[in-house]
């Protein structure tokens, strides 16, 4: 097996997660199944259900048995006592991933130096209303606080042409200087400005923002996986979210497939977002992710005023 013959930390830990992320994107599907989601109201339009629970126990669980002295993250605090089902165990690899020679920057990476970011159900509150193709699964892979990789599962990509649940599903995956995969790569339409924004968390900042930016066309979509998955597809220029709220297991993964391509991933002022393991979790100062990093990204940065900028940084100390 070629995983044996890897002395790849970062390739190991991607080629475990790509598998991991299918098995909880069954879990995802097979609860929609049931009827029953057990949803659990955590605060203001921040929903649990018992895939979220299932998925992150199957990710975190499978993860930690495999690299036990990793930093994982995280999105949802589960009872201790949950009960690991057998089959939600994860041991195998992508062996696809081992084709690929690993970056020269990643290869002296140590256990110390990573952190895993979890969002088992990007998506929640749209996975309760069946807006299906807005969820994803993220797994996120950090290295000295940047975000290398990230593995984007679609659990239900294709639902709306396919029955069959176990035909479902699509899996991309990126690692920094070596690409992205599992998709096909365009970039998005010239001579106009697409926007992503959210659907659900909207507010006059958002709306100030967006019509500074005078977009053509404004996606409002579920999920930040999906919002920059658009932006990764080339769907979007853009995803703006000039907000506090977004934390860093909705990012980490996207934003390591987005450098993966040349785009980027900031907050509202350009500063790059922190993934050590004590960083905190929300990111305070919002997000913008553009396709391009060169061009793309300091002509989204230059729309954002003055007064998008202090009502940030008022949200920022109000906390």
């Amino acid at each position: 097996m070629l995983w044996k013959m890897s002395n790849s930390l970062v390739l190991k830990i991607i080629a475990s997660s790509i598998n991991i992320s299918k098995q909880a994107g069954v879990i995802v599907r097979d609860v929609m199944k049931t009827g029953d989601l057990a949803v659990v109201d955590k605060g203001i339009n921040d929903l649990q259900t018992e895939a979220d629970r299932r998925a992150q126990n199957c990710i975190i669980t499978s993860l930690s048995k495999q690299f036990p002295k990793i930093s994982i993250i995280g999105e949802e605090t589960l009872d201790p006592n949950d009960k690991i089902e057998d089959h939600w165990m994860v041991t195998t690899y992508d062996e696809s991933v081992f084709k690929h020679k690993c970056p020269e920057e990643w290869l002296n990476v140590t256990d110390e130096d990573i952190v895993v970011w979890v969002d088992p159900l990007d998506g929640t509150s749209e996975y309760t209303q069946g807006l299906l193709d807005h969820v994803t699964v993220l797994i996120g892979l950090s290295v000295k606080g940047r975000a290398i990789g990230g593995i984007i599962h679609q659990p239900f990509y294709n639902y709306e042409n396919e029955t069959d649940y176990s035909k479902l599903g699509r899996t991309i995956w990126g690692l920094v200087g070596l690409g992205a995969f599992g998709f096909t790569h365009k970039q998005p339409p010239v001579g106009k400005v697409i926007v992503t924004t959210t659907r659900s968390h909207s507010s006059a900042t958002i709306n100030a923002a967006i019509d500074a930016i005078k977009p053509d066309e404004v996606l409002r979509v579920g999920g930040a996986g999906h919002k920059v998955l658009l932006v990764i597809e080339g769907k979007a220029h853009a995803y703006v979210f000039p907000s506090r709220g977004c934390k860093k297991w909705d990012t980490c993964a996207p934003e390591g497939v987005l450098q993966s391509l040349g785009g980027r991933l900031t907050d509202v002022f350009g500063a790059d977002l922190l993934y050590d393991k004590d960083v905190n979790h929300t990111n305070e100062l919002g997000v913008l992710a553009t396709h391009d990093a060169l061009t793309a990204h300091p002509f989204f940065l230059s729309k954002f005023t003055d007064d998008v900028k202090a009502s940030l940084l008022s949200q920022q100390q109000r906390v």
